[in-house]
C-alpha cells in the first residue's frame, strides 16, 4: 500500500491547471497580441521564484462513476514569487478560461491573494485581463438566481491601498470590477491598442445608442490622459518593466522604509541652469532637462506623463534616496493648474506620505486655471483638495522657486505651519497674482485720471516692478535663501540626508480630502 494512485491524480490535476483554457484558446489569446497569463507571470517575476497557490482551484467534471474526467481551472493564478529579489504577491486573470467571468472559485482567490499581500506586508501585483470576477450573464442559469452586487474584495483592496505598494496592468479588455482593480492601485499601466478599460464594454454601451469600437470607447489614448490610468506602454514586456522599476522606489509595506540605491559616481555639468530660465518672462522653457539634470543619472521615473501636464512628475533618486517630485510645467497653461493637475499633485502626495518618501518641489505657478472652461471644471474643488494634502503632509519638503509663485495654487508649494527646505533662483517673482493681472485693477482710477493713461501705466509699472525682485523679499525673510542654480544639487543632496532619519516606518491614516 502506498500513495502512488493519489500522486497520480495529483499530477493529473496539475496538468489541467496549466493548460488554461486549451490550446484553440491560448492560440486566440497569441493570436490577438496578449501572452497568456503563465506567460505574463514568468516574464514579470524573478525566474523559477513563484510559487503557486490554488492552481488545483476549478470546475470539474465527473462521469456516472465518480471518476474525474476533466478540470476546467479556476481563470485566476495567484502566488507569491520575487520580483528583482524582493517578494510580491502576484494575481492574474487567465482570459483563456471563461474570458474572466466569475466561476471557479474566482472571487475566493482574488480575496485569498488580497490577504495574503496585507497579512505579509509584501507588494501586490495584479495582472488584469477580463471582468476580474463580475460574474457572467450565464451565471445566472447556473446557479438558478442572480447575485446581488457586493464587491466583498473591496474592503481588501482599499485597506491593501494604505498598507502595500500595488501596482495593476491592464493587459486585454477590462471591464466593472476589473477595471476597478485597475484604477484601485497605487501605479497602473495600459498598453497601446490591445488593452481597454471600461465601466461597460461596447456591446452595453451599444444599448444606448453609442456605436464605438474598443480603442474609441476606452483605449489608453482616453483613459491615460483623463488620470483613471497613469501610464501606457508599447508592449506587455514593457508593462513588466514599468512595475519593477515602480517598486524599486518604495519600501515592501508602509512600516518599513524605502531601500536607498546605488550612489551616482558622476553628475551632469550644472552650469547650464544659471541660463536655463528665460529673461522674459513670456518665454517659456522645458521643465524636463532641469528635472534631469538635479537628480541622480538615470533615476527619474515620471508617472503620468500624458494628464494633469502642468506639472511634471513622478519618483526619482538624491544621492540614491527614493523621493517624490513635483515640477511646473511652464509648456501647459504657463503652468497654471487645471483639475486634472491638481488631482495628480494630490495623488503623489498621498503616495509620499504613505511611504514616507520627502517631497521635492519645483515651482514655476502663475495659479489656478482660470476662465469660463475653468469655472466649468470645477477647478476650485480640485484645487482645495490639493491644497489640503499639502497642509496634511508630514513628510520632509524641498521647494525650489524657479520662476513665478502667484495666486493660492503657489500657496501650495509648501505645507507653511512646520519647517521646510525652500530656496529660490534669482529668476523667481512671486505675490498674490502677477503684476500684469492686477496693476489695471489696483490703480485703475490713477490710470483712468492721468491726460496719457498709457504712459501713467508704464509708469507705475516700472516703481512696482522695480519692488519685485526676490532680493528684496530676502532682506524682509519673505524667502530664506536665494541660491546660485548650481547649488541646487548640492541643496537636494543635504536635504536628502537630513530627511534620512525621518523616514522611519508608521502606521498611516488618510485625513479627509474636501
Amino acid at each position: 500500500m502506498d500513495w502512488s494512485q493519489e500522486m497520480r491524480e495529483l499530477e493529473r490535476r496539475q496538468e489541467f491547471s496549466v493548460q488554461m483554457g486549451g490550446p484553440d484558446k491560448i492560440k486566440r489569446q497569441h493570436d490577438n497580441g496578449k501572452l497568456t497569463v503563465r506567460e505574463r507571470v514568468a516574464g514579470l517575476v524573478d525566474s523559477g521564484s513563484f510559487v503557486e497557490v490554488g492552481a488545483l482551484a476549478g470546475t470539474a467534471e465527473y462521469d456516472e462513476q465518480g471518476q474525474l474526467k476533466n478540470v476546467v481551472p479556476s481563470n485566476v493564478v495567484i502566488g507569491r514569487a520575487r520580483l528583482d529579489n524582493r517578494p510580491v504577491v502576484v494575481i492574474g486573470d487567465d482570459f483563456t478560461v471563461r474570458g474572466g467571468a466569475n466561476d471557479g472559485a474566482v472571487g475566493d482567490k482574488m480575496i485569498f491573494a488580497e490577504q495574503m499581500a496585507f497579512d505579509l506586508r509584501v507588494p501586490m501585483v495584479r495582472l488584469v485581463d477580463g471582468t476580474g470576477g463580475g460574474g457572467s450573464v450565464k451565471n445566472i442559469e447556473k446557479l438558478g438566481h442572480t447575485l446581488l452586487p457586493k464587491m466583498k474584495i473591496w474592503s481588501w483592496i482599499a485597506r491593501n491601498l494604505s498598507h502595500v505598494p500595488v501596482v495593476s496592468l491592464a493587459l486585454g479588455s477590462v471591464a466593472g470590477q476589473g477595471a476597478a482593480r485597475v484604477s484601485g492601485s497605487h501605479y497602473s499601466v495600459m498598453v497601446k491598442d490591445t488593452s481597454q478599460l471600461f465601466i461597460a464594454g461596447p456591446p452595453v454601451v451599444e444599448r444606448i445608442g453609442q456605436n464605438f469600437t474598443k480603442n474609441e470607447l476606452g483605449g489608453s489614448k482616453i483613459h491615460t490622459r483623463n488620470g483613471v490610468v497613469d501610464d501606457e506602454v508599447e508592449t506587455e514586456e514593457q508593462a513588466f518593466t514599468a512595475a519593477r522599476r515602480f517598486l524599486s522606489y518604495l519600501p515592501d509595506c508602509a512600516q518599513e522604509v524605502a531601500p536607498r540605491g546605488e550612489r551616482p559616481a558622476h553628475l551632469p555639468d550644472q552650469s547650464w541652469l544659471r541660463t536655463a530660465i528665460p529673461k522674459d518672462p513670456r518665454k517659456v522653457y522645458k521643465i524636463r532637462p532641469i528635472v534631469e539634470s538635479l537628480f541622480d543619472p538615470g533615476s527619474v521615473m515620471e508617472i503620468g506623463k500624458n494628464w494633469g501636464k502642468a506639472i511634471v512628475s513622478g519618483l526619482a533618486r538624491i544621492d540614491g534616496w527614493p523621493v517624490v517630485f513635483v515640477a511646473s510645467n511652464p509648456y501647459h497653461y504657463g503652468g497654471a493648474w487645471d483639475r486634472h493637475t491638481s488631482e495628480k499633485f494630490t495623488r503623489l502626495v498621498d503616495l509620499a506620505e504613505l511611504f514616507r518618501l520627502p517631497v521635492v518641489h519645483l515651482v514655476d505657478v502663475p495659479g489656478f486655471q482660470i476662465g469660463i472652461d475653468a469655472e466649468k471644471d470645477g477647478v476650485m474643488r480640485a484645487g482645495v483638495r490639493a491644497l489640503t494634502a499639502v497642509s496634511q503632509a508630514t513628510v520632509p519638503w524641498f521647494s525650489l522657486i524657479m520662476r513665478k509663485a502667484f495666486g493660492v495654487a503657489a500657496g501650495g508649494h509648501q505645507n507653511s505651519n512646520r519647517f521646510n527646505f525652500r530656496y529660490a533662483w534669482p529668476s523667481a517673482q512671486w505675490g498674490s497674482l502677477p503684476i500684469e493681472g492686477g496693476l489695471d485693477v489696483a490703480y485703475r482710477a490713477e490710470i483712468e485720471a492721468a491726460p496719457d493713461p498709457q504712459a501713467r501705466r508704464s509708469e507705475i509699472e516700472v516703481r512696482v516692478r522695480s519692488l519685485t525682485s526676490p532680493l528684496r523679499s530676502a532682506e524682509a525673510f519673505v524667502i530664506e535663501d536665494i541660491i546660485d542654480p548650481v547649488e541646487t544639487r548640492a541643496r537636494l543632496v543635504e536635504f536628502a540626508e537630513l530627511s534620512a532619519k525621518f523616514r522611519q516606518a508608521r502606521e498611516y491614516s488618510l485625513g479627509f480630502r474636501p
